[in-house]
C-alpha cells in the first residue's frame, strides 16, 4: 500500500463529517470514569429492591456513605447489612471509597449527582429485584463501555423477593438483551433459568488469573445454596471466560462465576447471592453465612474480583513498575517494532500526522481491502494496563447512515485469536483532527504476552481513511 496510490483519500468537507457522528460514536466519546490510582471508587446498588424479603444486600444502613455509621470499622458488625463483611474488608485496605445508591434512587451516567456512575470505577449489582429503566440500562452499559467495572450477582430463578413478577435472572438478562447501547449479547453470556439446590463449584486451573490468584488469596471453590449459572457464548464475545464451574460442567455450560469485557470496561458474574451473605444484617431477615463458609473461598473471590473490576494496581498478584511498553509509539522509525500491511506506516502527505511526519494510515483506497497493524507486548505480572492512541477518521461517505468501512481495535493472543474487541470505528465516526481514545485493560492480561492489533476493512467504492498516531500502552 503506497502513499501515492491513495488518491481516493480526499479530505474534503471534514467539518461536515463532525455532524454525522452516530449515537454510538457519541457514546464512545462520552464522559469516561476517571480512574484514580487510589482510592478506587465502588458504588453498591440498593435502588432495586436489594433488601426485599429476606435479602439484605447492603454494606451499611448509612447511605449513601457507610462511614456515617462507623468511620473506622474493624469488624463486620460495625456496619449493618449482610454485605458488611465485604464492605468492611474493602474499607480496611485503605484503597477504596465506597458508596451506596439508596432505595428510591436511580442509576445515572454523566449527571451531577454524587452517586452518578461517572464518579465511580465499579458498580456492584447484588441481586437486583426490579427491572432497570430504559435510562438506567443506557447508563449502566455506557459506563461499562467507557471503562467501568460491572459486578453482577444473581440468585436462582423464581427468587422474586418483592413479588413484582421479576427475579434477578430476568432483571440481569433484560439489562444485557434489551438496552439502547448494545443488545446483541454484549458480554458473551446469558444467565440460565435454573434453581440449583447446593454445590461447591471449583475454580479452573489458571495460575495467571488475577481473580483466582489475587492479593486477597487463592480461590479454590465457591458455594451454591440455591443459585444459577450462565451459558457462555464466545462467538459473540471472545473475551468471555468461566472461572468456576458447577460440578460436572465445563466449557460453555455451567459457569458459576464468569468474566468478560465490553468496550474498555470489564464485567464479572456470580450465580448466587449466598456466597456474599455474611449472616449479619438488619433484624427480621433470615440470613446465611456464606462469606465464611469453610468449604469455599468466597471472601477471596469477592475481594479479588472487586480489585480486578476496579482496576487496582497490582491486581495480578505482584508489584508493578510504571512503564510505557509500546516501541516506536509515533511511527517515526518507520515499521520498526510493528507488523503492518505494506505502506500502512508512512510519511505520505495525503494525510497529516498528529506529531512528527510518520503515522499509520489504514485503508483509504475507495475499493474493497483490508489493512492491519499490530505489535506484541508482554505485560508484567502485577500490572494494570491502559491502551491509548490518537485516531483521525476521514471519509468520502457523505450521504449514508451505514457503516461501510470499519476499524477494529483489539487485543489478541500469540496465535492471533481475539481476546477482546475494545472498539469498532467506521466511516460514521469521521471528524476533523485527531481524537485520543483510551481503554483501561486493568490487570486482565498481567503476566501475558498479547498483541495490540488494528484491522481496517474497506468495503465500499468511496474511501475511508483511518489514521493512527502517538500510541501508548502504560502499565502501573
Amino acid at each position: 500500500m503506497l502513499g501515492l496510490g491513495r488518491s481516493p483519500r480526499i479530505t474534503t468537507a471534514v467539518a461536515v463529517f463532525g455532524l454525522l457522528v452516530t449515537s454510538a460514536a457519541v457514546q464512545a466519546a462520552a464522559v469516561a470514569p476517571a480512574h484514580a490510582a487510589t482510592p478506587h471508587r465502588v458504588l453498591f446498588d440498593n435502588g432495586h429492591a436489594e433488601t426485599a424479603g429476606n435479602a439484605d444486600w447492603i454494606i451499611s444502613t448509612s447511605q449513601p456513605d457507610p462511614l456515617g455509621q462507623d468511620s473506622t470499622p474493624s469488624a463486620e458488625t460495625d456496619w449493618t447489612g449482610a454485605l458488611s463483611s465485604w464492605g468492611v474488608a474493602l474499607q480496611k485496605t485503605g484503597d477504596y471509597s465506597l458508596k451506596t445508591l439508596p432505595s428510591g434512587s436511580s442509576l445515572t451516567y454523566g449527571g451531577t449527582a454524587a452517586t452518578d456512575l461517572s464518579n465511580f470505577d465499579e458498580l456492584v449489582l447484588p441481586e437486583p429485584n426490579t427491572l432497570f429503566t430504559t435510562a438506567e440500562k443506557t447508563a449502566i452499559m455506557t459506563f461499562v463501555k467507557n471503562g467501568g467495572g460491572l459486578f453482577m450477582i444473581s440468585d436462582h430463578t423464581g427468587a422474586d423477593r418483592n413479588n413484582d413478577g421479576y427475579d434477578a435472572v430476568e432483571v440481569l438478562n433484560d439489562l444485557m438483551s434489551n438496552n439502547s447501547v448494545d443488545s446483541t449479547d454484549p458480554f458473551g453470556f446469558a444467565i440460565d433459568s435454573l434453581s440449583i439446590g447446593s454445590d461447591y463449584p471449583a475454580a479452573v486451573g489458571d495460575s495467571t488469573n488475577a481473580i483466582l490468584h489475587g492479593a486477597h488469596g487463592t480461590v479454590t471453590k465457591s458455594l451454591i445454596a440455591s443459585g444459577t449459572t450462565v451459558t457462555l457464548k464466545p462467538a459473540d464475545n471472545a473475551a468471555v471466560k468461566g472461572l468456576l464451574y458447577r460440578t460436572g460442567y465445563s466449557g460453555n455450560t455451567g459457569a458459576f462465576f464468569a468474566t468478560s469485557t465490553f468496550g474498555s470496561g470489564k464485567v464479572a458474574f456470580w450465580g448466587d447471592s449466598s456466597p456474599i451473605d455474611d449472616g449479619t444484617g438488619q433484624s427480621g431477615n433470615t440470613l446465611y453465612d456464606g462469606w465464611n463458609d469453610t468449604g469455599a473461598t468466597n471472601a477471596a473471590l469477592a475481594l479479588n474480583a472487586t480489585d480486578w473490576l476496579a482496576g487496582t494496581s497490582g491486581g495480578g498478584g505482584g508489584s508493578c513498575t510504571a512503564a510505557q511498553l509500546l516501541a516506536n509509539q509515533g511511527f517515526e522509525s518507520g515499521a520498526t517494532s510493528w507488523t503492518a500491511t505494506s505502506g500502512v506506516i508512512t510519511d505520505s502527505s495525503g494525510e497529516a500526522a498528529r506529531t512528527g511526519t510518520y503515522k499509520a494510515w489504514l485503508n483509504g483506497y475507495g475499493s474493497a481491502n483490508t489493512d492491519t497493524l499490530s505489535q506484541s507486548v508482554t505485560i508484567p505480572t502485577g500490572c494494570s494496563a491502559t491502551l491509548s492512541f490518537h485516531l483521525h477518521v476521514d471519509t468520502a461517505e457523505t450521504t449514508t447512515t451505514t457503516a461501510y468501512d470499519t476499524l477494529k481495535a483489539q487485543i489478541v493472543n500469540g496465535s492471533g485469536t481475539v481476546l477482546a474487541t475494545l472498539a469498532t470505528y467506521s466511516n460514521l465516526s469521521a471528524a476533523s483532527g485527531f481524537t485520543q481514545r483510551t481503554f483501561n485493560l486493568g490487570s486482565t492480561y498481567a503476566g501475558q504476552t498479547v498483541g495490540v492489533r488494528f484491522t481496517g476493512t474497506e468495503g465500499s467504492t468511496l474511501q475511508t481513511s483511518f489514521v493512527l498516531d502517538d500510541t501508548a500502552l502504560d502499565v502501573s
